[in-house]
């Protein structure tokens, strides 16, 4: 089949896909944080159940995947993400999120809607496609543990193993306009929380103390410094001291203090540099300040590079542009960061993420991820994201 045609079919399915807007408003309305999706998922399984697939769910947790075989040839993976995030939402919705301090802030609801509207595509139009489709459904990105933990469950044992993986996610932009890339795409990341431990002692005599606020505080300004002075202007690399904690009472000098960074890369090479630089600070400024125990160092919220497959993206991209035409755009890297990658990486196959923007016209400011009136323009948004995963797909499975 041509690019043309394939387009042509991506575009006019003949598949009704209306209930898409009942079920994006339902999980809309009933936020669940990450590890406690619990009627997300058991929703998301009642709307595979409708399809001709082999479900297998509880992995890693709330994980689902939905396996779809036709006939021989190559197989493909997409993820979807469907945890909420703890934000109280201000949209105006009027299928805004029912439980206070909740909300699909994040564009998950609108990533799984359109994962469950290619399954009925794709399940509807065999004819279209041979091979098998894998669609995976990801609890707790949120919290960068969804993924590692469906691949700590055996993952790579349970499902076919495909040639190539996709995933997609909604940003602030242009309302279904499609940017994808090949290399970095999305940021490394880690939290650091570092412990400097000094000695207490009452406010009145500073001197029977080694105080870790004056510790963690020098700190502060020279990390700072190494972004700013060790790391290449032609690099990129973040450390954001996100939280300092020292103290309860205003008279004593507390016995340590906590320091909690939000660090993040394109490069690992960057990053191994900038993880020794910040040892070595906090190391330097504890030791002269007499601490008697040398600093704590705790890594989580691990978060892989994602790194486009330039092959991927080449065989892609071309189908995309026809399928969106202008509204195929070159992405530009994006700062956010991501746990999809640790998945094609556990397979030891290659991948692509793009974005889909979904800002009404108009809004001369608006929403971004994470804030409380996000909220996607819905119909050009769900066409588009659902229209680029089977144009991923199709990419690899389209009968030729």
């Amino acid at each position: 089949m041509s690019l043309t045609s394939i387009a042509a079919f991506i575009n006019d399915h003949g598949v009704d896909l209306s209930w898409q807007r009942e079920f994006y408003q339902w999980m809309h309305a009933h936020p669940e944080l990450s590890g406690e999706e619990t009627e997300t998922a058991a929703a998301i399984r009642k709307k595979l159940a409708e399809f001709s697939c082999e479900v297998l769910s509880g992995i890693g947790g709330h994980g689902i995947v939905a396996i779809f075989r036709n006939g021989d040839g190559p197989c493909a993976l997409m993820r979807a993400d469907f945890d909420a995030l703890p934000v109280h939402e201000d949209s105006g919705a009027d299928f805004a999120s029912t439980e206070p301090g909740k909300m699909h802030a994040c564009g998950h609801d609108m990533h799984t809607t359109a994962l469950l509207g290619l399954c009925a595509i794709l399940d509807a139009r065999r004819d279209q496609w041979q091979g098998t489709f894998v669609a995976l459904f990801q609890p707790a990105e949120e919290t960068a543990s969804g993924a590692a933990a469906m691949v700590a469950d055996s993952l790579c044992d349970l499902i076919p193993k495909p040639d190539v993986c996709f995933g997609q996610h909604v940003v602030a932009g242009p309302a279904g306009t499609v940017m994808s890339m090949a290399g970095p795409a999305l940021a490394a990341c880690d939290t650091i929380t570092i412990t400097i431990h000094g000695r207490s002692a009452h406010g009145s005599m500073p001197h029977q103390s080694i105080d870790p606020t004056f510790i963690a505080a020098m700190i502060v300004v020279r990390l700072q410094g190494i972004v700013g002075r060790e790391v290449s202007p032609f690099d990129f690399a973040v450390v954001t001291v996100g939280s300092l904690i020292s103290g309860h009472t205003n008279n004593t000098v507390p016995g340590s203090a906590t320091l909690v960074l939000n660090c993040r890369f394109y490069s690992d090479e960057v990053k191994t540099k900038v993880y020794q630089a910040i040892h070595r600070v906090v190391t330097a400024e504890c030791l002269a300040s007499g601490c008697e125990k040398e600093p704590d160092f705790e890594y989580s919220n691990h978060g892989e590079l994602t790194d486009n497959s330039p092959e991927v993206f080449a065989k892609v991209r071309p189908l995309f542009d026809a399928v969106f035409n202008k509204d195929s755009i070159d992405a530009q890297p994006w700062t956010a960061s991501e746990d999809f990658s640790e998945i094609p990486r556990a397979l030891g196959v290659p991948y692509l993420y793009w974005t889909v923007g979904v800002t009404p016209p108009g809004v001369d400011t608006p929403p971004v991820n994470h804030m409380p009136n996000f909220i996607p323009d819905y119909a050009p948004s769900v066409s588009a994201t659902t229209r680029a995963g089977a144009a991923a797909i199709l990419s690899y499975l389209s009968r030729d």
